[in-house]
């Protein structure tokens, strides 16, 4: 086995090294639950990326969106150049999933389009499950997802070896049983045989097999790149999986269909007995439809919705996932766990009432609720054992682990920010001169509110004092966003007021002054994680501070400020020790951006040239589908903050609309 080997110039630093020992001990110990709890710029993908190569064992991180997903595993494939870094999320560009709304009686078909690049990468994780022990799967909760079996997966592969006998026609019948097409264009997931030349694209490989026969003895067998046509590697042997991770052998779909005809058969007569005459013709007539695809192409539009009859699993039990081509001695990362983990337990529910509709009015079979996500008990009996990673892990996290190792020192010797209660009586007042004396500095303010309607009557209200002040929230466009960041950073304006945009994720070095208005609220904004976060964004600046606005300290408050008077008090101490002197260098900010913004741009060439070589533009139906796609993918990026990939994409979006006009 290829051992997991971490390539980086840097060696652990700060309190990295105790972190990375420390949660590599409980688990070569058996500790089933730790957790990482680090302040942001601490290194936490670092210590990660340390940890797995410590343990030697496959390893599965999961992130609660794909723009974070992306980035990790963009860190991970720098981190592990030489090891299986696969990348699991949700292969739609965009999906509408079935439907029925009972006031309305409305019913909505399923609407999606496959990004085959992502498709790709999904059977690529799969693959690299299959054949190696080196490997991280960077995944989103999509992973708790029904996929096909692994064992069948496993059990469909073919396998060549040189010298072997191999009879073309048996091997094609053997490719079309793992879902691959014969076609005299070799692309993904397809197959062409010329003469004694067998060519094979794997759908999950990005280049394809070339299999030379002397009659029927495999002569040679190489890997080469479908569009120069070099040769890349000779082989002795290799194995080709299925196209699809939902591949079934032939007798066991002959088995399902009659499994699915007896379980129509008692709800059309269940239907019948209730007086229910519509849903029961409408079952009959869906189903049957269903059964004669099934029967005569092996395959029907929303298959899956059959796959626990056809994998012969009872009612209620969980479908087979990600997880279960995981080994069973893996590691499990949770990324942003106070994030995921609710996530995570949310998904079964929805999907839950979604279907139950469709089973009720007679659109689908009741077999179709096992077409799930895994339940939140099913996820955790499915773990072997478990890092959370988080800056604010909730307390259940901290409850189950054994051990927090926690990571509070920057490399650039930042301090987490000097927190401070005011009343809130004549707070403006006072603001007006904290934000005076940031103007001075050439510093920032941000302000935050609870409502819309606060943010824009705040502004208003400073505008009127003469500053230059903007507000943000979600009914703000999205290119004015971008516009509004860059204008703060820029110094185009000196306040910005927001909600809960503000929380996390936006790196604003510039910024020295947070007040929180309402700091004493009861509810999910003021909440001790929220405030946590909060205070988090005035730590990029030397001359960091909050201060939090109440006529009272809640209990959230009393946690935030400990917690980060705490943090302060280390950072403060390492920092003597080592003769560090924490400075904002505005010069270094500045090559940071430029250093960010070309990776910003070459993520977002990546992403439309995903996007786009899913479509072919010059069929109208096509581009429709097209600009739907890349304007789901605009609305995340916005939703995640990331303005200018928003703005791209815009950008993108315009030039489609204008190359082509109104043609339909």
């Amino acid at each position: 086995m290829r051992p997991l080997k971490v390539v980086s110039p840097f060696e652990p630093s700060g309190d990295q090294p105790q972190a990375i020992q420390k949660l590599t001990e409980g688990f070569l110990r058996g500790d089933k639950y730790q957790t990482l709890k680090g302040v942001t710029g601490s290194g936490k993908t670092f210590t990660m990326a340390k940890i797995i190569e410590n343990i030697q064992k496959p390893t599965l991180i999961i992130s609660h969106n794909k723009t974070l997903a992306a980035q990790l595993y963009r860190e991970f494939k720098s981190f592990f150049p030489d090891n299986a870094v696969e990348y699991f999320v949700s292969y739609y560009d965009y999906y509408q999933p079935e439907a029925y709304v009972p006031s309305r009686d409305l019913y909505i078909e399923k609407d999606a389009s496959i990004n085959a690049e992502i498709d790709r990468l999904r059977l690529g994780a799969t693959y690299s499950l299959m054949e190696r022990r080196d490997v991280i799967v960077i995944a989103t909760v999509s992973c708790i997802y029904g996929l096909g079996m692994p064992e069948m997966y496993r059990d469909m592969r073919i396998h060549i070896e040189k010298g072997e006998s191999l009879n073309p026609s048996r091997f094609a019948h053997q490719l079309i049983s793992l879902q691959y097409e014969r076609s005299d264009l070799l692309e993904r997931g397809k197959f062409r045989i010329r003469g004694d030349v067998l060519e094979v694209f794997p759908a999950y490989m990005s280049e394809a097999y070339r299999i030379e026969l002397d009659w029927e003895e495999v002569k040679r067998i190489r890997r080469y790149d479908p569009i120069t046509g070099d040769a890349s590697e000779e082989l002795d042997e290799t194995t080709i999986y299925p196209a699809k991770h939902f591949v079934v052998p032939h007798d066991m779909l002959l088995n399902a269909t009659d499994k699915i005809r007896e379980e129509l058969k008692n709800q059309y007569d269940l239907f019948m007995s209730t007086g229910k005459i519509i849903e029961a013709d409408r079952i009959k007539t869906r189903t049957t439809y269903d059964l004669e695809m099934l029967t005569e192409m092996g395959y029907c539009p929303g298959i899956e919705n059959y796959s626990g009859p056809i994998a012969g699993r009872e009612s209620g039990k969980p479908p087979a996932t990600l997880l279960h081509y995981f080994p069973k001695d893996f590691l499990c990362i949770i990324d942003e766990s106070h994030v995921t983990i609710s996530q995570i337990g949310a998904m079964y529910e929805g999907d839950r009432s979604r279907k139950q509709n469709l089973t009720d009015f007679g659109f689908r079979l009741p077999s179709a609720l096992d077409n799930r996500p895994l339940k939140a008990q099913e996820f955790e009996s499915m773990l072997n054992q478990v890092i959370y990673v988080s800056a604010t892990p909730r307390d259940t996290e901290i409850e189950r682990s054994t051990q927090i190792a926690e990571q509070l020192i920057r490399p650039t010797g930042l301090l987490d920010p000097i927190i401070e209660v005011r009343p809130s009586e004549g707070q403006m007042e006072n603001i007006y001169g904290e934000i005076k004396e940031r103007i001075k500095r050439n510093e920032r303010s941000l302000l935050l509110t609870l409502t819309k309607k606060m943010a824009e009557d705040l502004t208003d209200y400073l505008t009127n004092l003469h500053l230059k002040v903007r507000y943000i929230h979600s009914e703000v466009e999205t290119i004015e966003r971008v516009e509004i960041l860059k204008g703060l950073r820029a110094g185009e304006f000196d306040v910005l007021v927001g909600i809960n945009l503000l929380r996390e994720g936006i790196d604003l070095p510039e910024v020295s002054f947070i007040a929180i208005l309402d700091a004493d609220k009861i509810g999910f904004l003021r909440s001790a994680t929220s405030l946590i976060q909060i205070v988090g964004r005035a730590a990029r600046n030397q001359n960091g501070s909050v201060v939090m606005y109440a006529d009272r300290v809640s209990d959230a408050m009393k946690q935030a400020i400990d917690e980060t008077q705490r943090r302060r008090a280390i950072q403060e101490k390492y920092n003597e020790d080592n003769g560090i002197t924490p400075t904002t260098i505005i010069k270094a900010i500045d090559d940071i951006l430029v250093r960010k913004n070309i990776e910003k741009q070459e993520v977002i060439a990546t992403e439309l040239s995903v996007i786009k070589n899913s479509f072919n533009t010059l069929v109208p139906s096509q581009r429709k589908l097209l600009i739907k796609a890349l304007e789901k993918q605009m609305i995340e990026h916005a939703d995640m903050l990331q303005f200018e990939q928003a703005a791209a994409i815009r950008d993108e979006i315009e030039a489609l609309k204008k190359e082509y006009g109104n043609q339909h």
